[in-house]
């Protein structure tokens, strides 16, 4: 068993942050979003792992790498042509040759990745949406997938998909998504694994779906501090510190120095921050960062950041200095 992650993208909803981190290795409930992903895939055992890598990739290999200790493949996209493009330069490198598990790199799923695995066909992860127009759309009859289309604009169906996809024939991909390059089939302008997928089921393969209930998005800022928030609810963490009042759930690494403040709740501290005379919450601060004199509510501050002030909401990238007093 395989998994792939891919993660070549640039993150632009999430900058300034990601002008000098990949959006993957952005903190969230105590860790890096990929680190999340790559936790859930060792839990069931799967340590053969390919990461799609572009910008700034040699960053998430090191992490990786550095925490992990598991058979991973780094593999370079140097053109973002979609996720189709993602998975086809990966599977033209890594072979095709056993059950596949895609995973999306801004994604954190919910969802009991044993029991997805032991289906007879391929599946997908689906989740039930409002407006379905931004995703990939599936339809479905009794326990399969019959049709599935990507960001329509009229949809016929609420299903979204959410990207968990076990592909239990990764040859019949390989083939499909070929044959999207070959034929320069693209969907917004990009080639889409909806659409392999698709030509999958016109060739007669089967493919389920499974529903998803918790499907966390990090792909926003305002996404972001929601997950930041669910995640927190099942790893909160902190020691006590005098002169300190702690609401959890929080996340507090050991290393950091907190004084005189109020952490929480729905706090990331990351390690190495120092924060002095101040009040965080619904907040997420790199490592590396000092807060002194300051309230932050529904803020995102990157690694290495000054800031110094009152009530405020910021979303502050790295290396960045502000004073707000």
């Amino acid at each position: 068993m395989k998994a792939l992650i891919p993660v070549a993208g640039v993150g632009t909803r999430l900058r300034p942050h990601t002008f000098t981190l990949p959006k993957v290795l952005l903190n969230v409930g105590g860790k890096p979003i990929v680190g999340h992903i790559v936790d859930s895939l060792m839990d069931v055992g799967i340590k053969n792992i390919s990461v799609v890598v572009g910008y700034m990739g040699e960053m998430v290999e090191e992490y990786l790498r550095d925490n992990y200790k598991a058979d991973f493949k780094f593999i370079y996209q140097e053109e973002r042509l979609g996720l189709g493009h993602a998975t086809h330069v990966a599977l033209s490198q890594d072979g095709a040759d056993e059950p596949l598990l895609i995973i999306l790199g801004d994604t954190i799923f919910d969802v009991d990745l044993s029991l997805m695995l032991k289906n007879e066909f391929s599946a997908i992860g689906v989740k039930r949406v409002e407006d379905p127009r931004r995703f990939g759309v599936a339809e479905t009859s009794g326990n399969n997938v019959t049709k599935l289309i990507e960001k329509p604009d009229n949809p016929t169906s609420n299903l979204a998909v959410v990207g968990l996809y076990y592909i239990k024939s990764p040859q019949a991909l390989a083939s499909a998504l070929q044959e999207l390059i070959d034929k320069d089939i693209r969907t917004k302008g990009e080639y889409q694994l909806t659409d392999a997928l698709q030509i999958m089921l016109d060739r007669g393969e089967v493919i389920t779906y499974f529903e998803i209930e918790g499907w966390y998005d990090c792909g926003k800022p305002e996404t972001l501090l929601s997950t930041n928030q669910h995640l927190l609810k099942k790893t909160s963490h902190y020691k006590k510190r005098s002169n300190v009042v702690v609401v959890p759930p929080v996340y507090i690494a050991d290393s950091a120095r907190i004084v005189n403040s109020v952490i929480g709740p729905n706090a990331t501290i990351d390690a190495d921050v120092t924060v002095e005379n101040s009040l965080i919450r619904d907040s997420i601060i790199g490592s590396g960062s000092s807060i002194q004199s300051s309230l932050l509510n529904g803020s995102i501050v990157g690694q290495n950041v000054q800031l110094k002030g009152s009530f405020k909401r910021v979303n502050a990238g790295d290396s960045t200095e502000i004073d707000l007093s």
